[in-house]
């Protein structure tokens, strides 16, 4: 899942990125309502964390001009703004959650995963495909209810797949969502690694879509839908 984090204090955006690039998010910094701009103009996000006291302006703002414009990612706001005026602001100018300064790591990831369900329509933290079960909150992917021991990098990839079992990626969203925004791939990284996904839960866990990029295999499951468990 791609991440924008909004942010301009540098040690904790620092320690976000780190914690967060170990769930396997790949995580984009932002400092400023300028460079989040940028970053939504050039990436597709999943999510973004949003962080209210910005030096070039307020988050609140930002959030409000975003969903006139039509842009409907979840947000997160992060904020130590704590009344509750503030936080029915946030929640009324688009906002799909808020969380306060100080926070637990716990909580917010926990938040982050809800956030991320609702997005893609799902109820349920277990995602489902044929016989593949996928567990967000743990990072943790099964085959036939038998857990699998996947890199960092084939999480990665694997979840972009199950959040949007119908959707075809690019090689440019697969390499993005392995890696992150600022690490570059060897030329052959993404074909290497969906060897590896397809040698450890079968050859047909991902359809090459000739011209266009990747998707789910449709073997997988007879409807092609991601059901709850």
């Amino acid at each position: 899942m791609q991440l924008l984090l909004i942010e301009d204090d540098t040690a904790i955006a620092q320690a976000l990125m780190a914690a967060l690039q170990l769930q396997c998010f790949g995580v984009y910094h932002a400092a400023t309502v300028a460079a989040a701009d940028l970053a939504v103009e050039a990436f597709n996000f999943d999510i973004v964390i949003l962080d209210l006291g910005l030096p070039d302006g307020d988050g609140i703002n930002l959030l409000r001009r975003w969903r006139a414009a039509g842009l409907l990612l979840p947000v997160l706001i992060l904020s130590a703004r704590d009344n509750t005026a503030d936080k029915v602001l946030g929640l009324q100018q688009g906002a799909d959650d808020y969380l306060l300064k100080p926070f637990e790591f716990a909580e917010l990831l926990a938040r982050l995963h809800s956030l991320l369900r609702r997005s893609a329509g799902k109820a349920s933290a277990m995602l489902q495909y044929g016989r593949l079960q996928f567990d967000p909150s743990a990072m943790q992917v099964y085959l036939h209810k038998q857990p699998v021991n996947l890199t960092q990098r084939e999480l990665r990839l694997l979840s972009k797949f199950m959040y949007s079992p119908r959707q075809i990626f690019t090689t440019a969203q697969l390499e993005i969502a392995m890696s992150g925004h600022d690490t570059e791939l060897e030329s052959n990284a993404l074909n290497v690694h969906i060897y590896h996904l397809r040698r450890k839960l079968g050859a047909d866990v991902i359809d090459t879509v000739r011209g266009l990029g990747y998707r789910l295999g449709a073997g997988l499951s007879t409807d092609n839908t991601v059901q709850p468990v």
